[in-house]
């Protein structure tokens, strides 16, 4: 008979006025309530005719019309399975795992973006944009871990887990990682010109936002060990690239998250003012002086 999970811990977490009961079970997963999850997206947190899973598509129902398919990963179809456990009262419960939570968010956003939405699937995309802007996908673990004060039981060699799960020991093979889209963006938001000759030499004070806006997204400690090893030569260069180091099955996956969830925030902004108001609002208190840089 297989075990039945439970809780360990559980709280409330609000993202930008929505409130989503959590959890951490035993195994160390991070599970949302599934009615909260549905009431968050602007679904009424009940499955449709009764069914919760579609096993023909492998999918939550709420994930089952045709119109969304082309922008679902194989990592969203791994990780939409529910959770059953049993929380802190022993009552059974039904969840999905957190990370589930802004993946979904994408796949509406970018078929909104992609004009193929349904007109009783435009709220919501408006719903994902809000969720989006409140935890742009790293936030979300850290919020549940607040939420119950999981933060404060973790053991103190997870960081250094953490790393290893993130930073792979040998070199990857270079292969573009940031999308022109990423910097065309940025372009539009500083009032830039852009164009292939300026997007060869783009200025230096970029890498020091990509370092800002994504990499220092990544947990805590992450960065540091990247700038470790990678150094700089005598010229100040780089050898390799931050994103080479970064392991394929973890870190390259949640830069790529990142990477979308700041071009997203930009192609939301009006200039780039708007657009580090809605970053700091996504992220929390970040110490990132773009002022520094206005004259740059």
């Amino acid at each position: 008979m297989k075990k039945s999970l439970k809780a360990t811990h559980e709280g409330i977490i609000d993202i930008n006025g929505y409130k989503i009961k959590s959890y951490n079970l035993e195994t160390g997963e991070r599970v949302l309530s599934r009615i909260d999850f549905l009431r968050a997206l602007g679904r009424t947190g009940k499955a449709k005719g009764g069914r919760i899973y579609d096993e023909e598509k492998g999918l939550p129902v709420f994930l089952t019309a045709n119109n969304l398919q082309e922008f679902i990963g194989l990592d969203l179809v791994r990780d939409s399975n529910s959770i059953i456990f049993k929380d802190l009262k022993g009552i059974e419960s039904i969840g999905y795992k957190a990370e589930l939570l802004p993946s979904v968010c994408y796949v509406f956003i970018d078929a909104n973006e992609s004009k193929k939405l349904l007109k009783n699937q435009q709220h919501i995309a408006e719903r994902c944009k809000i969720l989006v802007r409140g935890f742009a996908t790293i936030g979300i673990i850290a919020l549940v871990d607040e939420a119950t004060g999981y933060q404060y039981d973790r053991n103190r060699d997870e960081l250094q887990t953490i790393l290893k799960k993130y930073i792979n020991s040998e070199l990857l093979k270079w292969q573009k990682r940031f999308p022109d889209s990423f910097y065309v963006e940025m372009f539009r938001l500083r009032g830039w010109d852009y164009n292939v000759k300026n997007i060869l030499k783009r200025p230096g004070v970029i890498g020091t936002w990509t370092n800002n806006l994504v990499y220092k997204q990544l947990p805590y400690g992450v960065l540091e060990e990247l700038k470790n090893k990678t150094p700089k030569d005598d010229k100040g260069h780089r050898k390799h690239r931050y994103h080479q180091l970064l392991t394929e099955d973890i870190g390259n996956p949640h830069l790529a998250n990142q990477i979308t969830a700041v071009v997203t925030l930009m192609r939301a902004s009006s200039n780039w003012r708007n657009f580090e108001r809605l970053f700091a609002r996504a992220f929390g208190q970040q110490e990132i002086d773009f002022k520094e840089f206005e004259n740059e």
